[in-house]
């Protein structure tokens, strides 16, 4: 390993190790520190970072993002994949090759878009490691330096009013004013799963009042008849402020399974939740 020797702002001369077996590293160092003096700043050798895994590193971000940030649980998924593959590598030995292979691999499992979702959590890791002192920036660099996949989102897959109401037909009793709010205001599943009577839904004026939003905007959705018809229809439990719960009184996590069911029943083909809002 190289060593250089140079004076500081004070005069006195400093001894600081390069951390590299290059004579170039080491020299390049050497200019930058120079030129640091020269130019007023007072050099500031580097910390000595331990040699921390990906897995250490999983953790703390998981630890960091609980109720940090909109979505995290489904950010969680995508740590615990990656924890998978890279559990006790050395977050220092991450190079774009290395990412890149992965990469490639994903997408015979995968569509691009969700390889870019797990390679979008990846490089945001690393940028904390490097804010909490678990890595150097320049392993940073060479995960950055990896590209998304290209993707076509272009999908617009709609019903007609005849398909519309054999989808209703064919629901559960308690998927039925869930498909029906879904058609009559072009709300996501989630912001559907979560509204509250006292909270969300004015009758009175016939308005569905969202909070901030995925996009960071406040809604007022109006409420038509069909859909007033459907909220009237549900019995409100008073040990439960949701609006769409199961037997028990707990809010709905998910129709994924009982929503196919309905679409095969039904007729539909190539159809998902997310396009009963087209």
């Amino acid at each position: 390993v190289w060593w250089i020797r140079y004076a500081g702002l004070d005069g006195r001369i400093r001894f600081e190790s390069s951390q590299s077996a290059s004579f170039k590293d080491a020299q390049d160092l050497f200019i930058q520190r120079k030129n640091e003096v020269k130019d007023g700043k007072d050099p500031i050798p580097k910390k000595r970072i331990p040699n921390h895994t990906f897995h250490e590193l999983a953790e703390h971000y998981s630890t960091w993002g609980d109720g940090r940030q909109k979505g995290f649980r489904t950010k969680k998924d995508h740590i615990r994949q990656l924890v998978e593959v890279f559990r006790n590598y050395p977050l220092r030995s991450f190079t774009t090759r290395l990412v890149e292979e992965w990469q490639t691999q994903r997408l015979s499992i995968n569509k691009p878009a969700t390889a870019n979702r797990l390679l979008a959590t990846l490089k945001h890791m690393f940028t904390k490691a490097v804010e909490w002192e678990m890595v150097e920036d320049e392993a940073l660099k060479r995960v950055r330096r990896v590209k998304l996949f290209a993707e076509n989102n272009r999908r617009l897959r709609y019903l007609s009013k005849e398909e519309c109401q054999a989808l209703i037909n064919a629901c559960n009793p308690h998927l039925m004013p869930i498909v029906i709010a879904a058609l009559n205001t072009g709300m996501r599943k989630e912001e559907i799963l979560s509204l509250e009577w006292e909270r969300h839904i004015d009758l009175r004026h016939g308005f569905i009042l969202l909070d901030v939003t995925k996009n960071g905007d406040r809604r007022e959705l109006p409420i038509n008849q069909t859909l007033r018809e459907a909220l009237q229809g549900i019995v409100r439990r008073i040990d439960s402020p949701h609006v769409f719960i199961d037997g028990e009184g707990k809010r709905f996590k998910d129709v994924k399974r009982s929503f196919k069911s309905a679409c095969k029943k039904a007729g539909i083909k190539d159809f998902r939740f997310h396009d009963l809002r087209h």
